[in-house]
């Protein structure tokens, strides 16, 4: 940790109090700036055009090559070009010391206006990646931070090490040395990180004991005394007579076993997210353990292939919905410790689910007490300072990517969770507030590429490189890993490898479609949906970069909204869900539409898909943590579990469904269909039919409010028999089942609506099929 890119203080020296810059130079110093920038992206622009025309020379020369070839080896056109092959291959050879083409450029030839910011990106994250290698012997190397950082055990005793560069003092206190802050002073070096030893008792027991607390107490620059948690802190928790919370060491007598190894990456990536505080029944916290006993085999038992876990990380403000990370090597202890989690994560794989967590490195707790914000008595430590520090809208700080020791500790902490915890893989928050200065507010995106690369896109350079950074690491290190980012901009090349000029993601969030359903429901008439916008939403994204699609997730449950089965059927779901009501217009309706918007998310929307805890059932109310405003009321941050157990309630039915949707989808793996066997042959706006075809899957799906089709004809791409493989009306879901399920649909080559062949089915009044070639 002691190497640098920028050099190295003079030994023993104390960092120093940056002197305040000249407003003149300052203003200097940028324009110049602005110009080294564009000349280096022009200068990259033209080292790319002569690998182009090295390529292309090379092209013709093989071409000469095999004309000549037909000709005597004596003859005088074969001495003439042999004489002329020295120069060209010189040529070639220049030409090769040059970049090749960036794959992400090939890909979409629309972004060849902007090759040359595309080019000093890609730079750029060579430039601090090389720089990686030579200062920290590489990512690999340079990510391990958690191992020396923090409270170590060593031969010995234990080790501790904090940065801190603008600390006056700083000591380790706890239990173990009754919290005497002369006991564990700690030195400091040149480049700011404070370090003290704690050696065993003469009896050879460890000095901190497990399950201790302790933390660091430093000396600001203005004098101030004040204790922290440090950074690096692997276990923090709130104690029971105080707000506060205090770091513990989590080192039990017998280390946890692990029972079940790593699942592989599943072929169909089916996610259900689901936040472990909110999983009980009752009105209090749900644990770790109940979750691994309760919730894991349901979540199974669906068929879903990954779970993704919210707000692991500690927070110290349970409201925040786990988006205010104080402490990012600690898991949420008020679920329970570290071993109730690695138990968790051990049984999903022993139930051979994907475990994926929440990271959330685009901001963090603006806490003093309990986070990293003014650690060492400053608001730059890790943050950027000033205004741009700040989110103005979720009150939190914003990190500096540009910090050596911000890289440091945020790419150690993906590494931590993956090898102390085996998660599999990482959703990352807030992507979109990371990648532009503006951070989405105020702005919107119709995907104009001047919007990504333009001089007035507000690009924030360090965040992005971060990103690739963290994905090249993840991806070289763990080829198993996945990466999803929550991003609305829709940039291109996000979800592409960094080594083709992408940031590096595997899948990005399908955002505008619970978007869309909200609407619908909320704003426009049945009868006035547009089926050819509703299809459009589906299918418009980056058909090279995977999206992950989903009705609803965790966003749309919020206080201030209403899951999806609430906006459909409302106050009738407390009155007329059994099955001994009669079923009115307004639950055959909520019923229907329920399952139909799931079928055509999971058909058309991406190539995955995620669940939010509960949704699957149609889960009533909304989520509301407790507050000042609710009373501090747990009734609605909980889920009713019960409701799916009850013979006489119809949530078992949605529930069956999502289980059946689910392992079609899975059996027949039309996720991961190529992009040129997709076709939507139809969106009927009087008929409000859409028809999609994904390989060798038939998708049809009737919207109309009364209006039915028999024989209603469909164009597909393969003659044959289909079968029917799901259908929403089934009285297995509590459809009218107005469809015999045994019946074959035979498609002839009879040329329907731009394809080949078509076929006549049956297709009553809002109910959704799913046909399969056979």
């Amino acid at each position: 940790y002691q190497r640098r890119v920028h050099g190295e203080a003079p030994q023993g020296e104390q960092p120093k109090t940056p002197a305040m810059s000249s407003p003149r130079a300052l203003e200097e110093l940028r324009a110049l700036d602005k110009k080294r920038k564009l000349i280096q992206s022009t200068v990259l622009a033209h080292k790319h055009m002569v690998a182009g025309l090295a390529e292309e020379l090379e092209s013709v020369n093989n071409q000469m090559a095999a004309i000549l070839a037909t000709e005597p080896r004596d003859s005088v056109i074969q001495q003439h070009f042999e004489v002329n092959t020295g120069m060209q291959q010189q040529t070639v050879c220049a030409g090769q010391s040059q970049p090749e083409p960036l794959r992400l450029l090939v890909l979409d030839p629309y972004l060849k206006p902007w090759e040359s910011t595309i080019l000093f990106r890609h730079e750029h994250f060579n430039q601090i990646r090389s720089k990686l290698e030579q200062a920290e012997h590489g990512l690999e190397a340079f990510s391990r931070g958690y191992q020396t950082m923090g409270l170590v055990r060593t031969e010995g005793g234990f080790t501790f090490r904090e940065w801190a560069p603008l600390a006056q003092s700083l000591s380790l206190v706890g239990d173990f040395n009754g919290w005497n802050q002369e006991a564990h002073r700690c030195t400091v070096d040149s480049f700011g990180v404070w370090s003290t030893t704690i050696p065993d008792l003469p009896n050879g027991s460890p000095a901190i004991q497990h399950n201790q607390r302790y933390k660091v107490a430093l000396t600001t620059r203005d004098g101030s005394c004040v204790q922290r948690i440090p950074a690096w802190a692997q276990y923090s928790v709130q104690e029971t007579d105080s707000v506060q919370f205090n770091a513990r060491l989590w080192r039990p007598p017998t280390a946890y076993t692990w029972q079940h190894p790593r699942v592989p990456r599943p072929a169909s990536l089916l996610i259900y997210e689901a936040h472990v505080g909110l999983a009980s029944e009752l009105e209090r916290v749900g644990t770790y353990n109940e979750f691994t006993e309760r919730v894991l085999p349901h979540i199974a038992e669906l068929g879903y292939t990954a779970v993704q876990f919210m707000a692991i990380m500690e927070h110290s403000f349970y409201g925040s919905f786990g988006y205010h990370v104080t402490n990012f090597f600690a898991v949420s202890s008020r679920c329970g410790t570290p071993d109730d989690f690695r138990a968790l994560v051990d049984r999903a794989h022993g139930l051979g689910l994907y475990v994926i967590i929440d990271v959330v490195h685009s901001h963090a707790s603006n806490n003093t007490m309990d986070g990293l914000n003014q650690f060492d008595g400053s608001d730059h430590q890790y943050f950027h300072e000033g205004s741009r520090g700040r989110h103005d809208l979720w009150d939190s700080r914003l990190f500096n990517y540009a910090s050596w020791e911000v890289l440091r500790f945020l790419l150690s902490n993906l590494r931590f969770w993956v090898e102390e915890y085996r998660v599999d893989g990482f959703r990352f928050d807030g992507v979109t507030s990371m990648i532009y200065n503006h951070h989405g507010i105020g702005t919107g995106f119709s995907g104009n590429y001047n919007e990504y690369y333009g001089e007035h896109s507000q690009v924030d350079l360090e965040a992005l490189t971060y990103l690739k950074l963290a994905n090249h690491m993840m991806h070289s290190l763990y080829p198993n890993c996945i990466t999803i980012a929550e991003e609305v901009s829709g940039m291109p090349g996000l979800c592409r490898p960094v080594a083709e000029g992408g940031v590096g993601f595997d899948y990005r969030m399908g955002m505008a479609v619970p978007d869309l359903y909200i609407k619908l429901l909320k704003e426009i008439k049945d009868e006035d949906w547009n089926m050819g916008h509703i299809a459009h939403t589906l299918i418009n994204r980056r058909r090279t970069e995977n999206t992950v699609a989903y009705c609803e997730c965790h966003d749309q449950c919020l206080v201030g909204d209403k899951t999806i089965a609430f906006w459909l059927m409302d106050a009738e779901m407390y009155v007329n869900m059994s099955v001994l009501s009669p079923l009115t217009p307004v639950m055959s309706r909520g019923l229907a539409l329920h399952k139909m918007f799931r079928l055509l998310t999971i058909a058309m929307g991406g190539e995955a898909y995620l669940n939010f805890m509960g949704n699957e059932f149609g889960h009533p109310e909304w989520v509301d943590f407790p507050r000042h405003g609710n009373n501090f009321s747990y009734k609605y941050a909980r889920r009713q579990w019960g409701l799916i157990k009850d013979p006489l309630l119809r949530y078992k039915f949605l529930n069956e469904f999502d289980h059946a949707m689910i392992c079609a989808c899975k059996s027949t793996g039309w996720l991961a269909t190529p992009p040129d066997q997709e076709y939507m042959s139809c969106a009927h706006e009087d008929d409000k039919v859409i028809v999609f075809e994904r390989g060798n899957m038939v998708f049809l799906l009737n919207f109309h409010a009364s209006k039915s089709f028999a024989d209603y004809r469909v164009g597909v791409r393969m003659a044959g028999s289909y079968r029917l493989l799901l259908s929403t009306d089934s009285a297995r879901f509590d459809g009218h089942s107005l469809i015999d399920e045994s019946v074959q649909y035979l498609a002839r080559e009879e040329p329907y609506q731009n394809r080949p062949c078509s076929m006549l089915v049956y297709l009553p009044s809002r109910v959704g099929l799913a046909l399969i070639r056979v």
